[in-house]
């Protein structure tokens, strides 16, 4: 008789981490989630659910003790938002994402963990130019992210895998490219890009005007929910190790997301650019390693908006209802 896998997930009050509690749960693992804060849309589906400060080294030891050993550890838990919090709380997120990844891989360590995931993103790659041929995942060096969470990620990458040579854990490091979906920060700017332009275009009338950065040339790939779980859970089962790229490769302007999403919602909006921090001017990755494991993308831009943009137009709504507008 097989027994009940255990599983640790960290982060598990957030939007992607939250989405893989529900993931594992179909797996029939018993799971654990820790977070600084609850799942902020829906109860979280974990057999325990833990309130803790992952930056302290006895809240990552509390995470993981345990009467019964964990089979994995999936760390998802950050400090990150979209790109207007990315470039305004740049030594927030630095400090503390160092002290809870570092702190989560040597809590694990001691606790003689023997199989770990830590998720990255593709922001610790450098600026590309339109045209270039793909990255693969070695080729983030020499290194020149954009930004320092970027900076910070692939440092935690190294410390990460510095931890699994020393003390026998199996590591793996899946770079995340743009997630979104439903339950995911749509709003006060920890929100990623589909998640603001669906909002904005929620919020505008028909032949209303939504406010866009940059000039709308960015070329990016936004990767669904679902096939990010996909991604996590197959990966962690494989025998690859190093970092992996996970992304759609769908690749689009950030003009073409604005005209999907408002085209799902029935609306003739304009664009108008604006300045602000639109991040790098293209991306584009190899995903050679992560289809080693039969992975594949199965949602399509337009698919995964029709998904995701009813559930943001009904959280806008509800806002509305509970401000209405005085006249």
């Amino acid at each position: 008789m097989n027994q009940t896998k255990r599983v640790l997930v960290t982060g598990a009050g957030g939007f992607i981490a939250h989405h893989l509690v529900k993931r594992l749960k179909r797996e029939g693992c018993w799971v654990r989630g820790v977070d600084i804060k609850i799942p902020q849309f829906s109860r979280t589906l974990a057999d325990e659910f833990m309130i803790l400060d992952l930056r302290s080294f006895d809240g990552c030891i509390k995470a993981i003790s345990s009467e019964s050993h964990f089979d994995e550890i999936y760390h998802l838990a950050a400090d990150m938002g979209g790109m207007g919090y990315i470039h305004s709380a740049e030594c927030e997120i630095m400090r503390n994402n160092v002290l809870i990844d570092s702190n989560m891989i040597h809590a694990a360590a001691e606790l003689e963990i023997k199989r770990y995931f830590s998720f990255s993103s593709v922001c610790v790659y450098r600026d590309m130019s339109l045209g270039e041929s793909k990255l693969k995942e070695e080729e983030a060096y020499p290194a020149q992210p954009d930004n320092e969470y970027g900076w910070e990620k692939l440092y935690a990458e190294r410390v990460t895998m510095a931890y699994g040579r020393r003390y026998g854990i199996d590591i793996r490091i899946a770079r995340f490219q743009n997630c979104y979906g439903p339950e995911g920060t749509w709003e006060r700017g920890r929100e990623k890009a589909p998640a603001a332009i669906c909002r904005k275009i929620a919020e505008a009338e028909t032949e209303g005007t939504v406010e866009i950065w940059g000039d709308g040339t960015a070329i990016r790939s936004y990767t669904y929910v679902d096939d990010i779980m996909d991604g996590i859970y197959l990966l962690m089962q494989s025998g690859i190790e190093g970092p992996t790229n996970v992304g759609s490769p769908e690749y689009v302007t950030v003009e073409k997301l604005v005209h999907t999403v408002a085209k799902i919602a029935g609306k003739k909006v304009r664009i108008k650019y604006v300045d602000g921090p639109a991040g790098v001017h293209s991306r584009n990755f190899s995903n050679e390693k992560i289809y080693r494991t039969g992975w594949q993308a199965k949602f399509k831009l337009k698919d995964g908006i029709q998904l995701t943009y009813p559930w943001i137009e009904k959280q806008v709504n509800m806002m509305k209802s509970k401000n209405p507008i005085l006249v």
